[in-house]
């Protein structure tokens, strides 16, 4: 086994809450491409970015995109206020609650596994220079529903064209077994969670995680997208979070932003000054459905002084499947 594959295999660098994995994976890739030799890249965990029932981010490249070129481009006309702004969003978001909770109950068992296929950028420039976003590949995830305590928690597998070990299952790991949580939110967890937006986001307030310089606001949304962006959960569950994150100070919708594989939709963000990363949640402008998330940086420290996209995703399947590396065709031929 390469000094590589052993980083990978190795319970250490899966030890994260699952909303930093998109901040930390990126010291992770570093390590194996100093041991390596191989071109340096940044991978933001997608998060893991976002999925319900429908589902959701990556990485970004040497160049400062323009808004035109990723659907953020520079805004016509004279910019809302702040109250405006969180206005439209708070409106937003209430209707995506109101979308998901007419969605569809999928009911899963804590034998079975929730799959999700997504396709994503990342940043393949070197760890301490400017983002170079790498090619469009395939993302597999398969995220164990069994309440542990359990140490490995999921696998992934990518696939194409600057793809991290392609074609590989990796294991997603901890040194001491996880209980369903946060850092293991299965279906039955995600269900036991409070309805109630203002109950849910005190109870994410206490779970929240920030790192250094983060805002526990910020913290929030990154957690909240997390986890709908990588599980399947009741509707009415779904709902709360999104009403939840209409109660964010700082959150603001983007009218018009293009996910990973180019479908334009509607943007959800929360503005943090203090911080050097900025997420975005895209649905559908008519079904309100997750289509995919975006990742922004700005890092003076590494010549990033203009607000960079570093990375792109878009869930293109969600479903629930027997076991890993089993995917939804081969469960559907049963």
């Amino acid at each position: 086994m390469s000094e590589a594959e052993e980083l990978l295999s190795t319970p250490a660098e899966w030890d994260l809450p699952p909303e930093r994995h998109r901040h930390f994976k990126d010291v992770l890739m570093q390590q194996i491409d100093h041991d390596t030799t191989v071109t340096p890249r940044r991978s933001r965990f997608l998060r893991p970015a976002v999925l319900v029932p429908l589902a959701s981010a990556a990485l970004t490249g040497a160049l400062l995109v323009t808004l035109s070129v990723d659907g953020r481009g520079p805004a016509t006309g004279s910019a809302p206020s702040a109250t405006a702004a969180a206005d439209g969003a708070s409106v937003t978001l209430n209707r995506i609650a109101t979308a998901a909770m007419a969605s569809d109950t999928v009911r899963v068992r804590d034998d079975q596994f929730v799959y999700v296929r997504t396709l994503e950028r990342e940043n393949m420039g070197d760890f301490s220079g400017p983002v170079r976003l790498g090619a469009l590949h395939t993302e597999e995830r398969w995220t164990s529903q069994d309440p542990g305590p359990l140490r490995v928690t999921g696998w992934i597998r990518a696939s194409g064209k600057d793809a991290i070990m392609p074609d590989q299952m990796i294991p997603i790991e901890s040194p001491d077994p996880r209980p369903a949580g946060v850092d293991h939110p299965t279906y039955r967890w995600l269900a036991s969670l409070p309805t109630d937006p203002d109950a849910l986001l005190a109870r994410l307030r206490k779970e929240a995680r920030p790192v250094e310089g983060e805002s526990r606001d910020q913290a929030v949304f990154s957690l909240i997208g997390d986890l709908i962006c990588g599980t399947v959960m009741p509707p009415a569950n779904a709902a709360a979070f999104y009403q939840a994150a209409a109660k964010l100070p700082g959150v603001r919708e983007i009218p018009d932003a293009v996910d990973a594989a180019g479908r334009h939709g509607i943007a959800i963000t929360l503005d943090d000054t203090g911080f050097a990363t900025r997420d975005e949640w895209i649905f559908d402008k008519e079904t309100l459905a997750l289509l995919g998330s975006r990742f922004y940086l700005t890092d003076p420290d590494r010549g990033i002084t203009t607000e960079t996209l570093a990375g792109t995703s878009a869930v293109m399947e969600t479903a629930v499947v027997g076991g890993k590396g089993e995917v939804p065709a081969r469960a559907a031929a049963r």
